[in-house]
């Protein structure tokens, strides 16, 4: 039996086949968004993997429906698994704000999914870091999240190198529309538009621009040209103060198509153009507001970074690290008489926090040896008949003697 289309099993490395997802890489992925996140003041939270279909036709539109996994339920309620955590975390801010100091800094590692075609970087379902502020409008909020954004990406090996953020403006775009004669009725057709210019045909988006009322030379113009706004600007200072600045750049070809972005708004893309976005995000400072039907009304911004993308440019860049069981110490039993006190002895060491492993039945010295090998485990530990410890370091390549409680302290205070 195989598994569903556009999902994913996990294995521990060694990979059986070189297209097969690592739950090792996965695991360091989560730890180094997890650090991050935690060094920028964010605390996790995460909310259910099915919610009311209502909650996401809210946001973006009864379209949205055909996107997503959904049923009626056995108490008839038309539900949905979630595409998406910016939903179910505006929910849980509406309900519960009241609670917490202003600005609420928060993160969560869902696994999302959709129900679309398939393509390279996008699957059916994929593990995402969210990371959003609710209730500061200042656009030093706006730094902080990109530079978060920044430092995640370093913090995996990635360098101004490797990727840039383009960063814009749904309100520069909102001034450019209204200055050259558009109506609220084609705000949405001409975002629309705008979005998908680098990979439309100029002809087509030129057709459908003009339709509006708009010329693509205008456009293009405005686009080349970069010009920061206040906010914009405001950003940049904070970014450079921070040495962050050979990470970002002005480009108004980024205005994130879904609509209910109010302000700034970015997007992280690897230099050379490979893959599509590894991260997008910006201000949405009404969705709040929509979703608890006026009741409250934040303002908010955030971003997500999925791990399909992530992962495959990693792996592209070699920035993944070599991943091994992380065995510290194999211990040998080469006489079975001294089972219960190489019990003990592991016993012990687990109780200290090491990762110890053993034959559980009785096996040749040799292949119990091999077997440490393969593990890369840091080092074996035998039982002698006096009752001390044979201690190899399989690196350096030495042997000691030490007491059973010396060899425990030595691993206690190991790192």
């Amino acid at each position: 039996m195989e598994r569903l289309p556009g999902f994913r099993d996990f294995y521990p490395e060694p990979l059986p086949s070189k297209d097969a997802w690592s739950a090792d890489a996965r695991s360091y992925l989560f730890d180094q968004w997890r650090a991050v996140a935690r060094r920028y003041g964010f605390r996790e939270y995460d909310g259910p993997p099915l919610e009311p279909l209502e909650l996401y036709t809210a946001k973006s539109g009864d379209e949205i429906v055909g996107q997503l996994y959904n049923f009626s339920d056995k108490g008839e309620r038309a539900v949905a698994m979630r595409p998406e955590m910016t939903p179910t975390l505006a929910r849980m801010i509406a309900g519960h704000q009241r609670n917490y100091p202003k600005p609420i800094k928060w993160f969560a590692i869902p696994q999302l999914f959709r129900y679309e075609r398939q393509q390279k970087g996008r699957l059916r379902e994929h593990f995402q870091l969210n990371a959003d502020v609710f209730g500061e409008k200042d656009p030093s909020v706006d730094a902080e999240l990109i530079a978060l954004l920044i430092d995640t990406l370093r913090a995996l090996g990635l360098t101004d190198e490797d990727f840039v953020v383009r960063l814009s403006s749904r309100n520069a775009w909102q001034e450019f529309f209204v200055q050259r004669g558009g109506t609220p009725d084609r705000a949405y057709a001409f975002f629309q538009v705008i979005d998908k210019l680098e990979r439309e045909q100029e002809a087509e988006s030129a057709r459908l621009l003009q339709a509006l009322g708009f010329a693509l030379p205008d456009v293009q113009e405005f686009i080349r040209a970069a010009t920061p706004t206040e906010e914009l600007g405001l950003i940049l200072s904070q970014l450079s103060a921070r040495g962050l600045s050979p990470y970002v750049k002005v480009d108004y070809n980024v205005i994130r198509g879904l609509a209910y972005y109010t302000g700034p708004v970015f997007e992280a893309f690897d230099r050379r153009g490979e893959f599509r976005a590894i991260a997008g995000g910006g201000r949405y400072d009404n969705l709040v507001k929509v979703l608890s039907g006026g009741k409250v009304d934040l303002p908010a911004l955030g971003f997500g970074m999925g791990d399909v993308v992530l992962m495959e440019l990693l792996r592209a860049r070699a920035r993944l690290p070599e991943f091994t069981a992380g065995i510290d110490v194999v211990c040998l039993i080469e006489d079975e008489a001294r089972r219960p006190q190489t019990l003990r002895l592991a016993q012990r060491l687990r109780d200290a926090g090491r990762a110890v492993e053993f034959s559980l039945t009785a096996a040749k010295p040799d292949k119990q040896f091999k077997r440490a090998l393969e593990l890369k485990a840091r080092c074996t530990a035998q039982i002698e008949p006096d009752g001390s410890v044979r201690v190899r370091e399989l690196k350096a390549r030495d042997e000691r003697r030490l007491s059973v409680d010396e060899f425990v302290q030595s691993m206690t205070q190991a790192r």
